[in-house]
């Protein structure tokens, strides 16, 4: 596995746990908005370093009884063939597995959840269907992201979809649009758990002019929320 990252605590990622966070290099997306353009763009991922796979799994054989999960995100975990058997070592060690994913990869995801090698996943709902393309930045076929949304909505695994809700590129009636194309998708009447609603924050980002785009005022957000909250159980803003 290529990795070019580790976050050895977190409480955030994986919220009831006490986890780390383990970023894979290389993505099949290019979302102007992402955060990590060390971990997606060729130019920048030759300078970034990489943390050897024994490093990485002599930390965890450190942190036996201290951390109780691990998170893998990206870039994009399932480009990478290997991501089976790296969870598999994981698992091993006896922890508990958050995979982070575009939900590109649908039949991967599925053997993942099949064969129990993860415990949660959370989902990235890029934008509406009709503008998939558009906010990626890459040719997809949006069957495979309607695939993984039903994979999840299946209820075999806990899991999450959350949107980053960008100005310019995604306003309220946007996110209806992806809380309508959600529900459509069977199995349909299935209860959705959660569903995040993430601000975007003007950090380095892959196109550098998003790093001076004003994120939407709480109050706008808080909007949106009340206005899709009664499609899921659990629906908030972070």
């Amino acid at each position: 596995m290529e990795l070019g990252g580790l976050q050895k605590m977190t409480l955030i990622d994986w919220p009831g746990r006490i986890a780390c966070t383990v970023f894979t290099i290389g993505c099949n997306f290019r979302c102007q908005f992402c955060y990590s353009p060390e971990l997606v763009l060729p130019e920048k991922i030759k300078r970034q370093a990489q943390i050897p796979e024994k490093e990485f799994f002599r930390f965890l054989e450190e942190r036996k009884g201290l951390l109780d999960g691990v998170v893998i995100c990206g870039g994009e975990p399932t480009v990478h063939q290997d991501l089976q058997n790296f969870i598999k070592k994981i698992k091993k060690l006896g922890y508990a597995v958050k995979l982070d994913t575009n939900g590109s990869n649908p039949d991967k995801l599925k053997h993942l959840i099949d064969e129990e090698l993860i415990d949660y996943v959370a989902m990235d709902i890029k934008a509406p269907r009709g503008k998939y393309r558009e906010i990626v930045g890459r040719k997809i076929n949006i069957g495979d992201i309607e695939k993984s949304i039903a994979t999840l909505k299946e209820n075999k695994i806990d899991y999450e979809f959350r949107t980053t809700v960008v100005p310019g590129l995604l306003d309220k009636e946007d996110i209806l649009m992806i809380v309508r194309w959600i529900q459509s998708i069977p199995p349909t009447g299935m209860s959705v758990p959660k569903y995040f609603l993430q601000t975007f924050l003007p950090e380095k980002t892959v196109d550098p002019k998003f790093e001076k785009i004003k994120p939407y005022s709480q109050e706008y957000l808080l909007e949106i929320q009340k206005a899709v909250s009664p499609f899921f159980e659990d629906c908030r803003l972070r």
